[in-house]
């Protein structure tokens, strides 16, 4: 049985980053956010080297991926009870407006409308330009226009927030509002998100993580060699997907199908997850 839920971690694990990226990073991140955080913030680098080692990571590609972290300043380094790593106070705010995002996420709908954010920076500030627009991009923001970007309005608070945590609100205008007249919605909105896009990452996500379902009752061990990889995946989807309105989505749209998955597997999976990664942490 051992050597079929390493089967499905190394599908995961594959899984939880694009191509040409470090894998190895985002799984250290979902790591933490899962566990450190109910350990006042701390986990030793034994029980993090050991947690990747269950998903199939060898020591020192472990290691050297949390270095890297550290240098980014996404962890700092921080003895307790012998060596180990927090999550500095960015990472920490970021990670809690994540979990509404990741496991609270409400789909808009057509009375929600819309928010629009304009923006202009001097050019002497422009690495601000750039902030904003990765920040509007990682919110899930279309484009309509140069400096024109619009979403859902019901992520007002949480755009708000995000820009002000970050320092950017200074050279932001957000309107709230309603699709008043003139073209197509529906079309608009497959030009202002690639819907296309879209489609595959939730269609690759459905094929690598749909099979675990046949995988039966597993231990708590398999449960998070699973459960770790496909959270990493799928925490990069309700960012690029905003939560658009169904009405204005294609017929049959795969994104509904693949949260219902995620949700079937999250409430499946966490729990023994959560169980093996402790005892790991506790030495038990």
């Amino acid at each position: 049985m051992r050597e079929r839920a390493l089967n499905v971690a190394d599908m995961t694990v594959e899984a939880a980053a694009p191509a040409g990226r470090d894998r190895l990073g985002p799984l250290i991140i979902t790591i933490f956010g899962l566990y450190a955080r109910g350990e006042h913030n701390w986990l030793s680098v034994a029980s993090v080297v050991q947690l990747m080692a269950d998903l199939g990571v060898e020591g020192q590609a472990a290691r050297s991926s949390i270095s890297r972290l550290k240098r980014r300043g996404v962890v700092r380094a921080e003895r307790r009870d012998g060596a180990g790593y927090a999550l500095a106070e960015a990472t920490l705010e970021t990670l809690a407006e994540g979990d509404t995002r990741i496991f609270e996420r409400r789909r808009a709908t057509a009375e929600d409308g819309w928010l629009v954010v304009v923006f202009s920076v001097p050019e002497s500030e422009r690495e601000k330009r750039h902030a904003l627009r990765t920040s509007l991009t990682q919110l899930g923001f279309g484009t309509t226009a140069p400096g024109v970007w619009i979403a859902p309005g019901n992520l007002a608070t949480e755009t708000r927030r995000t820009l002000e945590r970050r320092g950017l609100s200074e050279y932001v205008d957000i309107f709230s509002g309603h699709h008043f007249a003139f073209g197509d919605l529906r079309s608009k909105v497959r030009a202002w998100w690639d819907l296309d896009e879209l489609t595959d990452l939730y269609a690759d996500f459905l094929r690598r993580h749909r099979p675990v379902l046949d995988a039966g009752v597993l231990s708590p061990e398999q449960a998070f060699q699973t459960y770790v990889p496909m959270l990493t995946a799928w925490r990069r989807l309700p960012y690029s997907d905003p939560g658009l309105p169904l009405s204005l989505l294609p017929p049959g749209w795969n994104g509904v199908t693949a949260e219902a998955l995620f949700e079937q597997l999250n409430t499946t999976l966490s729990a023994p997850a959560r169980e093996h990664a402790l005892a790991v942490i506790h030495g038990r």
